[in-house]
């Protein structure tokens, strides 16, 4: 049974292995920041902590521990960290990626931190602040039987997750098909990214696309299963997502980024989960 979930396992002797993100959880050195906790809004600051909305389907960023109800994973940890530079906890809500944005709109979450690309659609309905930088990639069936290439998918059955970047990529891709009169491809959009993967490796599927950290870590969790197809390509920076006036509460997060990448915390949970090669040198609101 294929599980993408939960990056505990158990090993020979019956102790609890942790198979990604190893070892302790790292946290902010040096406590939090008194100057960055009091840009923090008093209705947030009031209870201690901030509600966030997370689609935990979309390991190693942020999934759902063997216990089926924990989010873990180094966005996680990293959040987890910026809050506590910020003088404040966390308390998260998985939910589906594409309800975040308009809960943040709403005020039923205090952020958003969910693996969002930042892109100008998002930045006229909220207020984004950078920290790491992925690309997409392409995945298929080991072996790759249904003879797919990213820049020739035509009729070919493609899975992506709902409300991504990479379902414009495909679409776009599907319109130049038709365009040059070749069959259209059919895009199989999922709820989850769990779905999506598990979709190619039935064979529904005949490959996907995610964001570059994503669909790596897809690839090494199915044992052989999949395999990567073409190079990484558009990588842009994910972005913590607010609510659009709150500019201050932004500023205090990217300030709290700062201090992480400048402390060393950042690179540490960034090499712990291996994700590194996204890491980016400074923090900013909109970019």
């Amino acid at each position: 049974m294929l599980v993408l979930t939960g990056a505990l396992a158990l090993s020979a002797c019956g102790e609890k292995k942790d198979d990604t993100g190893g070892g302790p959880k790292i946290t902010a050195s040096g406590g939090a920041d008194a100057k960055l906790a009091a840009m923090v809004p008093d209705a947030i600051k009031s209870d201690g902590k901030i509600l966030i909305g997370t689609d935990s389907t979309y390991a190693p960023n942020e999934f759902l521990d063997t216990d089926g109800k924990t989010v873990i994973g180094w966005d996680r940890e990293l959040f987890d960290a910026v809050a506590a530079k910020l003088g404040l906890k966390t308390e998260w809500v998985s939910s589906k990626f594409d309800d975040i944005v308009p809960g943040v709109q709403s005020g039923k979450y205090e952020a958003g931190v969910s693996s969002f690309t930042i892109n100008d659609e998002r930045k006229k309905v909220v207020t984004m602040v950078s920290y790491f930088n992925a690309g997409t990639q392409w995945a298929t069936k080991k072996g790759n039987p249904g003879g797919v290439q990213p820049d020739d998918a035509c009729g070919k059955k493609i899975a992506v997750q709902k409300a991504t970047v990479q379902v414009d990529d495909v679409q776009k891709r599907s319109k130049e098909c038709t365009a040059a009169g070749k069959p259209a491809i059919t895009i199989d959009q999922y709820q989850g990214q769990d779905q999506a993967t598990a979709a190619i490796v039935s064979g529904k599927d005949d490959a996907g696309l995610a964001d570059s950290p994503i669909i790596a870590y897809a690839v090494k969790k199915t044992n052989g299963q999949l395999e990567l197809l073409g190079d990484i390509y558009e990588a842009a920076p994910y972005g913590f997502v607010v609510q659009k006036e709150q500019t201050q509460l932004a500023e205090a997060i990217a300030g709290a980024t700062k201090a992480l990448q400048a402390d060393g915390t950042y690179k540490k949970i960034l090499e712990k989960w291996n994700v590194q090669a996204g890491a980016i040198t400074d923090s900013a609101v909109n970019p």
